[in-house]
């Protein structure tokens, strides 16, 4: 689990997630697009956090994704800060699992928490100018 101004290694994720008792691996990455909702163009995204916040977080996130699929082996989440370019990966999920049926849905649930729970901001910067993404939210508490 963390937060990094450093570039994710998703293949390094895969491959520390896999055990002899899990049958799947599941990874997710989360990549910087070239648009926002209304706004054409994007090339760079820059990511606050409450840092303090972030890493017991996502430790809960995994918990909780072990507590509702027993089946869950290990699982990886990282999300970066700092200024990201179009095609960089910013967020990343890795799960396996005794099954792949389990391992979807945890690494499903993985990212869509982190999603509602994390304290993390994004700025958008494109050819028009520069301001806050627009899918911002009030942060809930993991399990809610």
């Amino acid at each position: 689990m963390g937060l990094t101004t450093s570039p994710l290694p998703v293949d390094r994720a895969a491959e520390w997630v896999q055990r002899g008792d899990c049958g799947a691996v599941v990874t997710f990455a989360g990549t910087v697009r070239d648009h926002a909702e209304g706004r054409e163009g994007v090339d760079e995204l820059e990511y606050e956090a409450y840092d303090a916040h972030v890493e017991p977080r996502l430790r809960q996130i995994a918990e909780e994704a072990r507590v509702r699929w027993a089946g869950v082996g290990r699982v990886v989440i990282w999300h970066r800060s700092g200024t990201l370019g179009v095609g960089q990966v910013s967020v990343a999920v890795a799960v396996s699992a005794a099954h792949r049926g389990d391992a979807f849905d945890a690494a499903r649930y993985c990212i869509d928490t982190v999603k509602t729970t994390i304290p993390i901001w994004k700025r958008e910067r494109w050819a028009g100018g520069e301001d806050w993404g627009l899918d911002g939210h009030d942060v809930a508490e993991v399990g809610q």
